[in-house]
């Protein structure tokens, strides 16, 4: 079973932010929660870290300012040291050319941010019990 993800939330909005952290508190999710606010500064924290204290979950909104989410998974998915990161879209979003193109790029899950406070954290919840229960490449003992 993988152990609770240390999880960078990339994301501009400090109200949502703010309800990653409050959600996964309440859950007693605990592990390491970095931020950061566009995929600029997500490739620069990703890029700074070895591989062994990368984060083990991306939380990626699409629309940011400078380098908005899209971007962000083309550019980590074009890199040889990046491109396994594990990601799951966490947006407002419903277009189906954002939903097809995050898919085309690899991400584990794209989830609709949810408007209110007792959804987001069930939907917390439901990706923190897929990543609990699912088998990634280093968490299988050798």
């Amino acid at each position: 079973m993988t152990p609770p993800p240390d999880i960078l939330v990339v994301d501009d909005d400090e109200i949502d932010v703010l309800n990653v952290r409050r959600a996964l508190k309440h859950l007693g999710i605990a592990g390491e929660i970095g931020v950061a606010s566009d995929g600029i500064e997500a490739l620069a924290v990703v890029r700074s870290q070895p591989a062994k204290a990368r984060p083990q979950l991306v939380l990626l909104d699409l629309n940011m300012p400078r380098m908005n989410g899209i971007e962000f998974l083309r550019e980590i998915r074009r890199s040889d040291e990046l491109k396994s990161l594990h990601v799951v879209v966490l947006t407002t979003s419903d277009d189906p050319e954002d939903i097809r193109e995050a898919y085309d790029l690899n991400v584990a899950g794209y989830v609709l941010k949810p408007l209110e406070y007792r959804d987001f954290v069930g939907a917390m919840q439901t990706i923190t019990d897929f990543w609990m229960l699912i088998e990634t490449p280093g968490s299988v003992a050798r």
